[in-house]
């Protein structure tokens, strides 16, 4: 009879999932881990602190469609992770934290690094718990999968006590991988829907996370080219239709749906990124796909609320609508976004030293291709570029998500070059953002993983600094100001890439320089702290 220690059941379940990797700092209560990860082929990369470790299970979750994983030691290992799961939480990412915990034998007498931990996470994840018993595991695992990927994707907390991990029980078999069947949506629902869209004229579809995670971006294409309806991307819906595709909009969406008859919101919640709805037409119906029930007819009651598959809606939509079409609204908000764009393509083109956000964004746009995967990490750099940068593919762009956690950069770059080894990553940070996670190059560069960060480097906290700056005065604006630091030395001395590029024209070649070098990378563009302001496009802080 084969007898199998804890640290071997949690690894093989992982497998049985098809978990490729583990991301986590080490501690002695989670030893066992490590030994089942290795018996079973299962990668594990190491951080210099827990927060990036949670951030890179995040993103492994986001770019596999399936479990990411970290793991990290007792008390302050569990403490330093709690940002990346509330991240997770709020991004609806599926994510699996696995902490280790003083022996259950001496709960509750004071044990090294004891603490309550299933109880802090019980707020922000979809179940937090303690195994108990070492032959548990594997269902309790499985459990956790399920409950991770199911309805609204998002993390779970698992306390793995040192005594379970390091008892042996007799071998088992893993239950079969969980898989999440699409929820379809009611007849009736869909009869209402296609009564409200061919009534409409001037409908508006907003795509966001839920789009992507639900793989419905083919069905978008082809309901937005059939009907002509006019498409905005939100989160991780950026991506699901390309951003030049003649039905994608960016610039107008508050005039779009201050006049639109007829709002799909599809996994898009009213919240600050919509003003909850307060901008749209009180008159307009409004149809909301989700897949958290929480999040239906919130700020705003709607005429069709439903808990759906998205790909099933879009697809049964462009079914349901054939012969209808919405040319004459679409070339109205085309008009405008039209003359928007010209706005920004002029912004595009300041000549002005030190470089402006939006010429940083021009040249940035200007590498990004359909192998790149771009990571937006800060405050008004990442306004500026997402405002600018051309996507063309689900999963192509990753942000934190809703809950606006700087840092996410360096830790996402890492999972995303470790999954897709062919694609070029790249990271638009500022310069506050890369000091949370900066560090991680150590990490890149002991794991051979060729990421590049391009600073835009406005010596500040700039999304907070300009409006300070504005209510209080200069003088009295306090805590917002950095140095202008030399990022680019800090990688370099780590043993990576480093450049400071300060003229425009500079930036793509010293890009194209970072990749060819085969190194993790850091190109520093010091930006005029002003940029912002100059073109009227500051960043409100919305609170």
């Amino acid at each position: 009879m084969d007898f199998l220690h804890g640290g071997e059941l949690i690894a093989r379940a992982l497998k049985a999932q098809g978990v490729s990797t583990i991301y986590t700092l080490c501690g002695g209560h989670i030893a066992p881990i490590y030994e089942g990860c290795l018996n079973n082929n299962l990668a594990i990369i190491d951080f210099r602190h827990e927060q990036a470790a949670a951030h890179a299970a995040d993103a492994h979750a986001r770019l596999t469609h399936n479990i990411g994983v970290a793991v990290v030691t007792a008390g302050p290992g569990v403490t330093d992770a709690v940002t990346g799961v509330a991240n997770a939480f709020q991004a609806r990412s599926p994510m699996l934290l696995i902490g280790g915990a003083a022996p259950l034998k001496t709960k509750g007498m004071g044990a090294l690094q004891e603490m309550p931990q299933t109880e802090m996470f019980k707020t922000f994840t979809k179940a937090s718990f303690t195994i108990e018993r070492t032959e548990d595991i594997p269902a309790l695992l499985f459990d956790a999968f399920r409950t991770a990927l199911s309805g609204r994707p998002g993390p779970v907390f698992i306390e793995a006590p040192f005594d379970v991990l390091f008892n042996a029980v007799d071998a088992m078999p893993m239950p079969e991988r969980i898989t999440i069947e699409p929820l379809q949506p009611e007849v009736g629902d869909l009869a209402r829907m296609f009564e409200i869209l061919r009534a409409a004229r001037k409908p508006v579809l907003i795509a966001g996370t839920q789009v992507y995670w639900d793989g419905g971006h083919v069905a978008l294409r082809e309901l937005a080219e059939q009907t002509g309806m006019p498409v905005f991307t939100n989160g991780a819906g950026r991506g699901t239709l390309p951003m030049t595709h003649p039905n994608c909009l960016k610039a107008v969406r508050s005039a779009a749906t201050r006049d639109a008859d007829a709002i799909l919101l599809i996994g898009t919640p009213l919240d600050f990124r919509l003003k909850y709805g307060q901008d749209f037409n009180a008159d307009a119906k409004l149809i909301q796909i989700e897949n958290d029930a929480a999040e239906l007819n919130h700020n705003r009651a709607a005429d069709v609320a439903l808990c759906a598959d998205a790909r099933l809606v879009l697809e049964a939509l462009a079914e349901g609508l054939q012969g209808v079409r919405y040319d004459e609204w679409m070339s109205t908000l085309r008009g405008k976004e039209d003359r928007k764009e010209a706005e920004l393509r002029d912004w595009q083109a300041i000549e002005s030293l030190p470089v402006n956000h939006f010429r940083f964004a021009a040249e940035v746009n200007r590498l990004v291709d359909n192998n790149t995967i771009v990571i937006g990490d800060g405050g008004d750099i990442v306004s500026a570029c997402a405002k600018v940068i051309d996507l063309a593919q689900p999963g192509q762009w990753l942000d934190p998500g809703p809950l606006g956690t700087l840092g996410v950069g360096l830790p996402f770059a890492i999972a995303a070059k470790h999954l897709y080894p062919e694609k070029r990553v790249l990271v638009i940070n500022g310069d506050g953002s890369f000091g949370l996670n900066g560090f991680e190059f150590d990490t890149a560069i002991r794991f051979g993983l060729p990421i590049v960060s391009i600073v835009g480097n406005d010596a500040g906290w700039g999304q907070i600094r300009t409006p300070q700056k504005n209510m209080v005065g200069a003088d009295r604006a306090v805590a917002t100001s950095l140095a202008p630091t030399r990022y680019d030395r800090v990688v370099a001395a780590l043993g990576g890439y480093g450049e400071q590029v300060e003229s425009p024209d500079s930036i793509l070649p010293a890009l194209e320089r970072a990749y060819a070098s085969g190194l993790p990378a850091c190109i520093n563009v010091p930006l005029d702290p002003d940029g912002m302001s100059k073109t009227g496009a500051s960043t409100p802080y919305i609170v």
